[in-house]
């Protein structure tokens, strides 16, 4: 294939600014340009007419654009724009050869076609040529100044060294076009680059815009040249500012608290590439690159604001923990709620600012205001839940006291249950509650609330102490009927001095009754209803004259229509009480009243049969007149006794002897059956006990004592026991003669039947406890 087949030279656009589609369509297709995707590259050439750039190009690049025939002399060589295929240079580089400037051919006035086609070459491609006459330079328009102005924006001492290189040695400048998109080539910097597939239709468009603006000039493209090489500047900086490890160590820093001197060392790291774009972007259009500058400020200032968010929400958590941690200290140490809460807000809302002042850069003023509002919402929230518990710790505290102080007292209370039960409870509740309002009121004095709520925390404190009169009230109203059991049990089984009753047969049962039914009545009466607001109630007297009395019934109104009377307690109200102060109904105190008279009855009963089983026990006696008769009549018997003291010494000897048989075989116990089971029983032992009263009278006469150790002890344990418990109903009386039997007896048997004594009074405790 020849050099000219292989470079495919052909016309881009001809001199009246028609787009060869279907040229370059077939030039991309002969080229296989599509199959290269971003690896391509492409330089143009422009300058004055014949200034030698067909040349140039043919030279550095082994194109076949056409020459100037130096014979024919001046003349325009290249119309439009033409295009080709760089032949030898990797990677794929297109050449592009403008029409020269400044012909004879377009004149002065039509400079059009040149404006559009060093816009669309700078549009197109990644590098541009500037070709002229060593002689033109330091000429205004020979020299292409307002061309160059627009092509570079960079200071002449740097273009110089570089120009005079390219131009003395063109196969130096061929060599440095290889990889020229490769990093550090001339086209290394590029962005934004077509793939190849669509060159063809960013090369259409590029054309039409350009066509289709007629006032286009080059101080437009001068801008449109600045805004995107400030733009890439600005990129650049961007991009190596999220990269520089200086901001890299500070981020992290930050991710784990708060950074002291935050603001110092990011504003260092801002001027660093705020200042580096200034020095490459001085040479641009001053508005774009001003405005290029701000973009670049504000896209800095958003990169870096989410650490900047984060260093604050360390602050305020940092402060909010420190205002927990001093509130706490402070209320410890005693001082009032109110002032701490205000010192340490003050001390912690200052260090949250000193940490945002640490914090601001001086790129940006940031406001932090919500983050402050955030942190005194935060302090404000807890203050008022710190404020809730230590209240509700205060009030519960409060209320504990005021239950412990006046639950035991007023159970104590209802226990007496007498007339005056009421009134007591009432000068407790006021005692314990006003000394309890004081201190509350006292304790709570730090928080500094208003009166209104002062009043009513104090109110509700006050209903609380009430509360719990009333709530132990119900309580022992539910406990009524054992409590009333209870109180007569207490009253009618001990007297006045509370020692235990002797059922001995002298003691009047329907008065002790009595009393005792109307002690528990009156009870019943204090449990009926809450009276802790002082105000007069006939509950007592309605039970008294319904239940006790038994006169009610008789002067109750009759209904003529009915024939019935009116039953006062049948109802569910009491008069003159209201219905949250009622305990317990009319109602239902008849019907515990007729389930506590069943349940006493035989506690009554039981001590009527104790005192009948007493009078029978000791009915032994002779009547009075026949002790009397024997007297009168005996008189006579009675001064020969007086005047023999030998017939005193044998009635004592016949008197202990018969009372050493009594004791002996118990003869008392004996008859408790009934006489002719006694006087059998008897029969059957009277001969042994005599005869055991008489060997043990022997062992006595001859110096030899029975074994009597326990006998003292058994002895004393029937007097405790004789002392001590009562006489349960229909048990027999032992005599006081008995405690000497131990002197008088000496058998066995007669310990035996001591013992058996001692049994039988054990075996009747239960009995005189149910009584």
């Amino acid at each position: 294939m020849g050099m000219a087949d292989e470079c495919c030279c052909m016309q881009l656009i001809d001199g009246n600014g028609e787009f060869n589609v279907d040229g370059l369509e077939n030039f991309v297709r002969t080229t296989k340009l599509n199959h290269c995707g971003l690896s391509y590259a492409v330089v143009a050439i422009m300058g004055p007419q014949s200034s030698g750039k067909s040349t140039l190009m043919n030279h550095l690049f082994h194109t076949n654009f056409r020459e100037m025939d130096a014979f024919r002399g001046r003349s325009q060589t290249t119309k439009g724009i033409w295009i080709a295929k760089c032949v030898g240079i990797e990677p794929f580089t297109i050449a592009m050869d403008l029409e020269g400037s400044d012909s004879r051919e377009r004149g002065e006035d039509d400079t059009t076609f040149e404006k559009q086609s060093a816009l669309f070459a700078l549009a197109i491609a990644d590098i541009v040529l500037i070709n002229m006459w060593c002689h033109d330079i330091g000429r205004e328009q020979a020299a292409n100044k307002p061309l160059l102005k627009t092509v570079f924006q960079t200071p002449l001492e740097y273009l110089e060294p570089i120009l005079r290189e390219d131009i003395q040695k063109v196969a130096e400048l061929r060599q440095r076009f290889f990889h020229s998109i490769s990093p550090g080539g001339l086209a290394g910097d590029r962005q934004g680059v077509v793939p190849a597939s669509g060159f063809s239709f960013s090369a259409q468009q590029i054309w039409r815009v350009i066509k289709e603006n007629k006032d286009l000039d080059l101080p437009a493209h001068k801008v449109m040249v600045a805004t995107v090489r400030c733009e890439e500047i600005a990129n650049d900086k961007l991009r190596r500012l999220s990269a520089d490890e200086g901001w890299l160590a500070l981020e992290e820093a930050v991710q784990e608290g708060p950074v002291s001197g935050f603001g110092k060392r990011l504003s260092s790291v801002l001027d660093t590439y705020l200042s580096e774009y200034d020095m490459e972007a001085v040479y641009f259009d001053e508005g774009v690159r001003n405005a290029k500058r701000k973009q670049l400020e504000s896209k800095a200032l958003d990169f870096v604001y989410p650490t900047y968010s984060t260093l604050l929400g360390h602050l305020r958590s940092k402060a909010f923990e420190s205002f927990k941690i001093q509130l706490e200290q402070s209320l410890k140490k005693g001082e009032g709620f109110a002032a701490s809460v205000r010192t340490c807000t003050q001390s912690c809302m200052l260090e949250f600012d000193r940490g945002c002042a640490d914090a601001a850069i001086r790129q940006a003023k940031w406001d932090a205001s919500k983050v402050r509002e955030k942190l005194r919402r935060d302090i404000d929230t807890e203050a008022s839940s710190v404020r809730s518990v230590k209240l509700s710790a205060i009030i519960a505290d409060h209320e504990k006291n005021l239950t412990e102080a006046l639950s035991g007292p007023v159970e104590s209370l209802f226990e007496v249950g007498d007339e005056d039960t009421w009134a007591s409870i009432r000068r407790l509740l006021k005692r314990e509650t006003e000394a309890a309002v004081l201190k509350f009121s006292t304790a709570i004095a730090g928080f500094e609330m208003d009166q209104a709520a002062v009043d009513t925390m104090v109110q509700n404190l006050r209903s609380y102490a009430r509360n719990v009169v009333v709530k132990k009230a119900r309580e022992e109203a539910g406990k009524v009927l054992i409590r009333m059991k209870d109180r007569f049990s207490t009253v009618f089984n001990h007297d006045n001095d509370s020692l235990p009753r002797v059922w001995t047969g002298k003691e009047d049962i329907r008065t002790i009754t009595k009393d005792a039914r109307a002690a528990s009545l009156r009870l019943l009466s204090v449990m009926a209803a809450i009276r802790l607001d002082e105000k007069p109630d006939k509950v007592e007297s309605l039970l008294f004259s319904s239940l006790m009395d038994g006169t009610a019934a008789a002067s109750l109104p009759r209904d003529r229509s009915i024939g019935d009377s009116v039953d006062p307690l049948a109802s569910s109200m009491w008069e003159e009480v209201s219905p949250q102060d009622k305990l317990i109904t009319p109602v239902q105190c008849k019907s515990l009243w007729r389930q506590f008279k069943a349940e006493t009855e035989y506690t009554v009963t039981q001590a009527i049969s104790a005192q009948e089983a007493h009078k029978k026990n000791n009915n032994w006696m002779p009547p009075p007149w026949a002790i009397l008769a024997m007297a009168v009549l005996g008189f006579n018997e009675f001064i020969l006794l007086l005047k023999n003291p030998l017939y005193l010494m044998i009635l004592f000897v016949a008197y202990l002897l018969l009372r050493a048989l009594w004791v002996q075989m118990d003869i008392a116990a004996e008859f408790r059956h009934g006489a002719l089971p006694g006087i059998l029983s008897i029969s059957s032992k009277f001969l042994p006990t005599i005869m055991n009263l008489i060997r043990r009278l022997a062992e006595e006469a001859q110096g030899q004592r029975p074994p009597e150790a326990s006998r003292p002890q058994q002895s004393l344990a029937s007097q405790s026991f004789r002392y001590q418990t009562p006489p349960p109903a229909g048990s027999s009386s032992i005599p006081e003669s008995s405690v000497s039997s131990n002197i008088s007896s000496s058998e066995s048997e007669f310990e035996s039947s001591g013992l058996n004594l001692i049994r039988r009074r054990s075996t009747n405790i239960p009995e005189a406890e149910s009584s």
